[in-house]
């Protein structure tokens, strides 16, 4: 991969003052270094899972209540709309969120399946609501856990989701189905002529339980996954890829499979959202409740920030003044909740 600019931007929170990153081998313990702690922006969510932005104002999902939520500017909440026909259990429900041209797209765990939908975004600021739902892409397989569940546009202006292999591991490796994957379509849930297979929404495969997607100026996509005992990785993901789940995890340093750029124990990360800005990927990790920074310039190395001090992190993503937003996840079930849980803060990048 070509080298990036050396430009780094220091991840630090609003007031606090900027903490140098100290770069380790991902082979090596990584520095952890945390600023002081500060206010949250956004408090008393449950189990909040994904953060997108429409003409500025940002919507959060709910796992579990399937409640669309608008952020005003002094962090307030109001409630945008409930989803219908969401069935959260274990680690499905309402879970990613994506906007593009004046619609809101919802991944969602149903009855019997994962479903993308699109609806409408209507009124101003303070006064959002949903239109009727249009199904963008259905049949994904569901299950109590494994579910994926992350959207985003690319910069080709495609929609990207993430699929868990919902259980059936072996589904990862068959390009016929729809779990263990990163599937490609385009806004109105049509497979683009360009994509690696043949009338096929699968994009890349191999996947255990992708949760971040993102991409970087140049447009190379990364993304983050889940590993079962042995390895969490950060992948950069190729159109046609076979990242080896489950015949592989981690590193395999097999010419069958594409290895991730690198990869963590599953106790010190348990990767969800991902984004880029300045010159970094930033990684919110649940079970080791910490903030991953990788400098573009160097994939295999990184440092982690505010260990322990967060709880679970589920999200990361830019604001649109490129403020980056962190999501906390401590009441989705798996976490210790502290007062004021679920939160939402902002980072500043200096």
């Amino acid at each position: 991969m070509p080298a990036k600019s050396t430009l780094r931007t220091s991840v630090a929170f609003v007031a606090a003052s900027a903490v140098a990153l100290v770069v380790a081998s991902c082979s090596a313990e990584p520095t952890s270094v945390s600023p002081p702690a500060t206010d949250s922006f956004v408090d008393g969510l449950d189990a909040p899972w994904s953060i997108a932005f429409h003409d500025g104002v940002a919507l959060v999902s709910e796992r579990d209540s399937a409640r669309v939520l608008e952020i005003a500017d002094d962090g307030e909440t109001r409630e945008v709309a409930v989803i219908d026909g969401v069935v959260p259990a274990g680690e499905g429900g309402l879970l990613g969120l994506a906007v593009r041209d004046g619609e809101l797209f919802t991944y969602f765990t149903a009855q019997d399946e994962n479903r993308v939908e699109r609806r409408e975004i209507t009124g101003e600021a303070g006064d959002l609501s949903l239109g009727e739902p249009t199904t963008v892409i259905d049949g994904i397989p569901a299950a109590g856990n494994h579910n994926g569940g992350r959207i985003a546009f690319g910069p080709d202006g495609m929609l990207y989701v993430t699929t868990g292999d919902a259980g059936d591991r072996d589904s990862a490796q068959d390009v016929d189905a729809l779990s263990g994957k990163i599937l490609r379509l385009t806004s109105e849930g049509d497979i683009p002529d360009d994509n690696p297979f043949e009338d096929s929404p699968v994009f890349s495969y191999g996947h255990r339980n992708p949760q971040g997607i993102a991409w970087d100026a140049e447009g190379t996509m990364y993304a983050s996954e889940f590993g079962q005992d042995t390895w969490d990785e950060l992948n950069v993901i190729e159109p046609g890829g076979n990242y080896g789940w489950p015949e592989v995890e981690g590193i395999a340093d097999d010419d069958d499979f594409t290895d991730p750029v690198q990869q963590w124990s599953p106790d010190d990360a348990s990767p969800s959202g991902i984004a880029v800005t300045g010159s970094d990927i930033l990684i919110a990790n649940l079970r080791g409740e910490r903030l991953r920074v990788v400098p573009l310039d160097d994939l295999t190395t990184g440092t982690e920030r505010f260990v322990g001090e967060l709880g679970r992190l589920r999200d990361v993503v830019t604001g649109p003044d490129g403020t980056p937003w962190v999501l906390t996840n401590n009441t989705d079930g798996r976490g210790s909740p502290r007062p004021g849980d679920d939160r939402i803060l902002r980072l500043d990048s200096d």
